[in-house]
């Protein structure tokens, strides 16, 4: 079967992707507003782009009409964004933090999540989150009326000290505990992991007899 993105409406099509690209991990944003009200909203179209720079971007469309949502207009606003990955003890409050309550509410407190102060922006980190990215916003790329994406500059991470092994920078999954998105309402977690031996391109190239 093939399908030609031009032909299809975007909801069709964003059904479509989303449930084919998965998991993918979930970013639960936080920002703040105009009047200091601190936002929280997930964001599954989402990833980590660089390591130098530190980059990460988001995937923000707007409303159905055309006004940015909170998490986008509070960027533009204040430059600074927090983003908490979502683990399993925190799933169910994330969802509530979707909900498309009015402007001005904080979604953190309707969750019953917990804020705490980041050290290189004013936003502060949901509490309750194992690791948090602070972002400065670097740019945004206007893709059309609807779409855009939103990319920011990774100043520092707060990362769970129990989920860590300091003195090799390795973190210990089975405590992290991530959860990821699929499609609908439906989320995944780390149920097996499978390690790959990295891959010896010359005895790759020899037993395949390739020419060089």
């Amino acid at each position: 079967m093939h399908v030609k993105t031009e032909e299809m409406h975007h909801a069709e099509l964003y059904r479509l992707l989303a449930a084919l690209v998965v998991p993918r991990p979930i970013a639960l944003i936080t920002s703040v507003d105009r009047q200091g009200v601190v936002n929280a909203a997930p964001y599954s179209f989402f990833n980590i782009l660089s390591d130098d720079p530190p980059v990460m971007a988001f995937g923000a469309a707007s409303r159905a009409c055309g006004r940015l949502k909170d998490t986008a207009d509070n960027i533009e606003a204040t430059g600074e964004f927090v983003v908490n990955m979502v683990h399993g003890d925190i799933l169910e409050r994330m969802n509530i933090c979707s909900a498309a309550v009015p402007s001005g509410l904080s979604e953190p407190a309707l969750a019953g999540l917990g804020l705490a102060d980041s050290v290189t922006v004013r936003v502060p980190r949901i509490d309750e989150a194992l690791v948090s990215y602070e972002c400065k916003h670097r740019e945004t790329m206007i893709l059309d009326a609807r779409s855009r994406i939103v990319f920011g500059t990774i100043g520092a991470i707060r990362i769970a000290d129990h989920i860590i092994d300091a003195e090799n920078m390795r973190i210990k999954l089975e405590a992290y505990r991530p959860v990821g998105r699929l499609f609908g309402q439906l989320y995944t977690r780390i149920s097996e992991i499978v390690e790959l031996k990295p891959v010896d391109a010359d005895e790759l190239v020899q037993s395949a007899k390739v020419p060089v």
